[in-house]
């Protein structure tokens, strides 16, 4: 009983955060996405926010193509680009980098 009180407490803190803005959550077609792996989760994250990569690139200084090749893989996001892409879509760094550890 008790542990159900304290699991009823934190679910309503959980439903607060998320009322206040305070927690995101991400559609369901979101989070299938990210779970196949089959794509990058900053096009993913990219195409959810709405934005071409153009539009990322310009957010965070870079290319169109810069941000393509990461996308696909052809190359590397030093941390400081991660962390500027990450800023630019509104999410934590971990969204982007959990799954390639």
């Amino acid at each position: 009983m008790e542990e159900d009180a304290i699991d009823a407490a934190t679910a309503k803190k959980i439903m607060a955060r998320i009322s206040s803005g305070e927690e995101e959550v991400f559609p369901l077609e979101v989070v299938k996405r990210l779970a196949e792996e089959a794509e990058s989760p900053i096009k993913i994250f990219r195409e959810y926010r709405g934005l071409s990569q153009a539009d990322l690139a310009s957010k965070i200084g870079a290319s169109a193509i810069y941000i393509s090749q990461i996308e696909t893989g052809r190359r590397t996001g030093s941390a400081k680009v991660l962390r500027k892409i990450a800023n630019a879509l509104n999410i934590d760094l971990d969204d982007l980098v959990s799954s390639a550890v």
